[in-house]
């Protein structure tokens, strides 16, 4: 048997607005997102994520230091990264404040490694590293490292502190669509969390069947998988739609002009919202659709990532509060109290 299914939020930290339609200033958003952690920790969620954004539309650039603030509110809820991304950062100075989240949480804290899906922290570190995620794998082992590498110095029986006080810090593998990147995944044994934005859930089986197959030829048993999915709940489908689909459209469309996709369609969204990877709808709606997505890919953890361009605090706290109250406990019952892992094909 394994444990039950898990359930986090995410957040990018998206600059929002007020009552009055102004945008807040980044400082109020930060202080905004402490507080929908602390309301998620009340509801008894296992899991939030930051992502960490060095551009004006979010307003998290350093995920740890909120998530510090957060472990100082919160006494039960893990704390993590939505996503790290190695290549440009430090592995040695990632793994330092992570271990010291872990110190500052009682063990809570996680971190989520991917290629992330936007690019402007390498212009603003100059990093274009390699084999980042080779020495990362080896900090975790909390042994003296031995290390080369291009563009940082080289390590020699070298040790890294704080060191994580009890057992192993937990490290997720973050992927949108690399097969590598799943088997890489198998390769440090380290669980995997699939970022499906868009289109069918259902088309990431083949990734997880990579990911058990992968696990075989290593002779270990595979490690739990994760989603990451964005959603929003209302009491009902049309108020749900209704709230979401302005916020959502504005963000969607700020970042496809960026990267030349055409101004999303309401015939689109709601296709998302029905038979995509929207979790968009009531309480029922969203849990069927997260059970679904449990079933079909013999998920451990679903993560809703809850935020959504200017979408208000206001309404994200509701959102939240319906996820927590109804959603989790219809998910739950609809899959059973125990995930069993989708067997490899």
């Amino acid at each position: 048997m394994t444990a039950p299914l898990e359930f986090g939020l995410d957040t990018f930290g998206d600059v929002t607005r007020d009552a009055a339609g102004r945008m807040l200033p980044h400082a109020q958003v930060i202080r905004n997102v402490v507080d929908e952690a602390v309301l998620a920790d009340e509801l008894g969620l296992d899991f939030i994520g930051l992502g960490e954004h060095h551009r004006s539309d979010f307003a998290v650039s350093s995920p740890e230091t909120v998530l510090a603030a957060i472990a100082s509110r919160t006494r039960r809820i893990h704390l993590g990264s939505a996503v790290t991304v190695l290549s440009s950062d430090d592995p040695i100075r990632v793994f330092q404040r992570f271990a010291t989240l872990d110190a500052l949480s009682n063990g809570r804290a996680e971190v989520i490694l991917g290629r992330g899906s936007f690019t402007e922290s390498f212009p603003l570190f100059g990093f274009d590293l390699r084999k980042y995620e080779e020495l990362f794998a080896a900090l975790l082992s909390q042994q003296p490292v031995t290390w080369d590498g291009k563009l940082r110095p080289p390590l020699r029986d070298q040790l890294v502190y704080p060191p994580v006080e009890n057992g192993r810090l937990k490290t997720w593998i973050g992927v949108g669509g690399s097969p590598q990147s799943v088997v890489r995944a198998a390769h440090y044994d380290l669980p995997l969390m699939l970022a499906i934005v868009g289109g069918d859930p259902a088309r990431f089986a083949p990734f997880v069947d990579l990911y058990h197959r992968a696990f075989k030829e290593f002779g270990r048993p595979a490690q739990p998988i994760g989603v990451h999915s964005p959603g929003y709940v209302a009491e009902t489908d049309e108020q749900a739609r209704e709230e979401l689909w302005p916020d959502y459209k504005a963000m969607r469309d700020r970042i496809g002009k960026e990267r030349g996709w055409p101004p999303m369609g309401r015939d689109e969204f709601l296709n998302e919202a029905e038979h995509g990877s929207l979790y968009v709808g009531s309480p029922e709606t969203v849990a069927r659709k997260i059970a679904k997505t449990a079933k079909a890919l013999g998920i451990s953890r679903f993560q809703l990532k809850y935020s959504a361009g200017p979408l208000p605090h206001e309404r994200l706290m509701g959102s939240i509060e319906l996820y927590g109250r109804k959603v989790i406990p219809m998910v739950r019952e609809l899959v059973g109290q125990n995930m069993q892992s989708r067997p490899p094909q």
